[in-house]
């Protein structure tokens, strides 16, 4: 059995209510049910806070993942750098014009082909992740437990 209420709403709540109403295609009345029903419900705060903490982990894991790839391009670079220090001889005054402009050139064909590499959508971090791939599976299968 059901109660018989009348309320009262303001005329922008009541367009409101009818439009959605009809967009459903559901009575105004149920509308209002279920919304007084989710309103009122005890585990409304359990449900807002459970989908609150499902947006917290997945925030969560992409922040870790972007941290997993500065920790890649850092570790990249400084290995990169400490090779370069550790090889590369100092060129004597009268060759260094001729190895700047070697330099310039060399540095244009590096940005050529960073920018083609950032068009392909290729990283780094997506190139070392698919070359650890099939060492461990190697190393799966090698030592029986697949």
């Amino acid at each position: 059995m059901r109660t018989k209420h009348t309320i009262r709403l303001p005329p922008e709540l009541a367009g409101q209510l009818a439009d959605y109403a009809s967009r459903k295609r559901v009575p105004q009345s149920l509308v209002v049910e279920t919304a007084l029903s989710s309103y009122l419900s005890p585990d409304n705060s359990e449900r807002m806070e459970a989908a609150l903490g499902r947006r917290l982990d997945r925030l969560t894991r992409q922040v870790e993942r972007l941290e997993r790839h500065v920790t890649i391009s850092n570790e990249g670079l400084a290995l990169f750098v400490r090779f370069w220090l550790t090889t590369t001889l100092p060129s004597p005054d009268i060759a260094q014009p001729a190895a700047q402009a070697k330099g310039r050139e060399r540095y244009q064909g590096f940005v050529e082909a960073l920018g083609r590499r950032l068009a392909k959508g290729q990283s780094l971090a997506q190139e070392i992740s698919q070359d650890l791939v099939p060492k461990d599976a190697k190393t799966d299968r090698t030592d029986g437990s697949s």
